[in-house]
């Protein structure tokens, strides 16, 4: 995956600059990062680093301090002069093109697996039920849950409700997918159920952004490898560069604390 030339693309998402301080705290101190249409980019990194944060200013989970935010060459950060009004709307239509898989999986319990997948395709997208159960199922097969779509997420393992919660976000069909270390909080058997779907949809073409600590994923899938640390990218380029040969010495760093953990 990390071979393929995507020079030629067109930039999914555009971060120009971008600072967010909650506080006192500079958690982003002026990053800046491009991501192609097609390419699937990690971010690594020690914790605390601004991962996830980054992350998040992306789809205006948190909104920045300062600096732009484009989405296929659309300005969706700072906000144009107009209504509140006009702002929330256009703010929920960049939601809808940007899908966030997180760390926990937040299914609500009462509804089933294809009900879950199905709600937010009627109320935000106004699909008519048939229709958004029809692709709900077609998204539960490619996910290898088919089988679960009537039962309640209770029933399901951990890596199960994971691939629902990625379901979810690809039945509104985004032109990016987040992905805020979707296997951190499952045990290795379970995570590597998440890490082959998040395969194929790389091999699909889908633009992906993961926060990890999955290095074999980040040096097999990814196109592009940028290390977050203390607000800032130190070192971004192929996963080959960056992860084999990298010239930081926060990256060396952490690159060897990870392999000798």
């Amino acid at each position: 995956m990390g071979e393929r030339n995507l020079m030629d693309e067109p930039l999914a998402v555009k971060l120009r600059d971008i600072h967010k301080t909650f506080g006192q705290d500079e958690v982003l101190k002026g990053v800046s990062l491009d991501v192609k249409r097609g390419d699937v980019v990690a971010l690594i990194g020690p914790s605390g680093g601004g991962k996830s944060t980054l992350l998040r200013c992306i789809n205006l989970l948190e909104v920045p301090t300062s600096g732009e935010v484009l989405l296929s060459d659309t300005v969706v950060f700072p906000e144009p002069k107009q209504s509140r009004r006009a702002n929330l709307t256009r703010l929920r239509e960049h939601r809808k093109r940007v899908g966030m898989v997180f760390q926990q999986f937040n299914l609500f319990p009462h509804l089933t697996v294809i009900e879950n997948v199905t709600l937010a395709q009627m109320r935000v997208l106004g699909r008519k039920k048939t229709a958004a159960d029809t692709r709900s199922r077609e998204l539960l097969t490619r996910v290898g849950l088919e089988a679960k779509a009537d039962q309640l997420p209770g029933k399901l393992s951990g890596g199960q409700q994971q691939r629902v919660a990625i379901a979810r976000a690809l039945a509104m069909d985004p032109e990016v997918m987040l992905f805020d270390e979707p296997t951190s909080s499952l045990d290795p058997e379970l995570g590597y159920e998440v890490l082959a779907v998040m395969r194929e949809l790389a091999r699909d073409g889908m633009t992906m952004v993961v926060v990890t600590h999955e290095m074999h994923f980040a040096e097999e899938v990814a196109d592009r490898v940028a290390l977050l640390a203390d607000g800032s990218i130190l070192e971004e380029g192929s996963p080959q560069e960056v992860m084999k040969n990298p010239k930081h010495e926060r990256t060396q760093r952490f690159l060897t604390a990870v392999v000798e953990r």
